[in-house]
């Protein structure tokens, strides 16, 4: 709340305005850029998700055939690093628990059927065969469950960048909550927690260094974080491509696109923004004021997140 109020106070001072003002021509020049052909997005990270032999992790028996692929499947889609799997029945007995709300992968196991011959034939005894018969069945990854105690993973490669001080102190002050790794970037309203694919994921793009890639990923779920009921209190989107999921997009963009500049990690609009911005775009079909009608709500995310920080180093004189 005391950030909430300092926001307030400071997004009427000059210094406010003139910070817009900044925003004002990042806004004008994506929009240049979009109207020349901005290009298509690519994700500026690879898919680090495990890529061993799915194993069950209370038999510690490795799945075969097409179960292998499904597994793999959910693992890449999720970006689940560990490759152990189990029942719900199989996670209880371990001491382990499926956490509320998570689905399962299903699996396809062979069992067999013991069928007595009612009439053998001649010359043949009391006969039976078996009839193999597949049964279905669903399982959770290791990443599903708490209170497993997972082997160690082997440590992160070191990023292929710099770390920036300035703004990894403002990306702290926030005291927002920050886990890294998998494959995706998100921010969950249910938990309230962000999810960044690990720093040393990041390659970069054709147009955006590995330093600027991390940042704005990190930047763009902090604008989304910023939007939540007991903060800005935004309108979230029901499901994907609805106007206010679109709309949310664009301000999550723009606002990595503010605070990019601000924390001086890149003075210019990167055309990756224009990329992400535009495919946003062309769901709403709406002309570019929907642009600056987003720029207004980043400002606002901007001048909040950045308040955290601010408020830290009076605290600190």
């Amino acid at each position: 709340m005391r950030a909430l109020r300092q926001f307030k106070r400071e997004i009427m001072t000059k210094s406010a305005r003139d910070r817009f003002d900044v925003h004002q021509d990042i806004t004008s020049r994506i929009v240049q850029a979009i109207e020349a052909g901005a290009g298509t997005f690519v994700l500026p990270w690879h898919q680090g998700a495990s890529t061993k032999m799915p194993v069950n992790a209370t038999t510690q028996r490795a799945y075969r055939g097409v179960n292998v692929l499904s597994l793999w499947i959910t693992a890449q889609g999720l970006g689940y690093r560990s490759h152990q799997w189990a029942t719900f029945k199989q996670w209880q007995s371990s001491g382990a628990q499926v956490r509320k709300g998570e689905k399962g992968t299903p699996i396809v196991f062979y069992k067999t059927l013991e069928i007595q011959n009612p009439e053998p034939e001649q010359g043949q005894g009391e006969d039976a065969h078996c009839i193999p018969f597949a049964r279905a069945s669903w399982v959770f990854n290791a990443e599903q469950v708490d209170g497993f105690a997972a082997a160690t993973p082997e440590p992160p490669t070191a990023p292929l960048f710099e770390r920036l001080e300035q703004a990894d102190k403002a990306i702290a002050a926030t005291g927002a909550a920050i886990e890294y790794g998998g494959t995706q970037a998100f921010y969950d309203r249910r938990t309230d927690r962000i999810r960044v694919p690990d720093p040393s994921a990041f390659l970069g793009s054709p147009t955006s260094s590995p330093q600027e890639s991390f940042y704005s990923t990190v930047l763009h779920e902090l604008t989304h974080f910023s939007g939540a009921p007991h903060r800005l209190n935004r309108e979230k989107g029901k499901r994907f491509a609805d106007k206010p999921y679109c709309f949310e997009e664009l301000i999550a963009e723009l606002g990595a696109a503010f605070l990019c500049a601000e924390l001086g990690i890149t003075n210019e609009p990167r055309p990756d923004h224009a990329q992400y911005i535009d495919q946003y775009l062309a769901i709403l079909k709406e002309d570019k004021r929907a642009i600056f009608q987003a720029a207004t709500a980043a400002t606002a995310a901007t001048a909040y997140l950045l308040a955290f920080s601010s408020q830290s180093q009076e605290s600190a004189a």
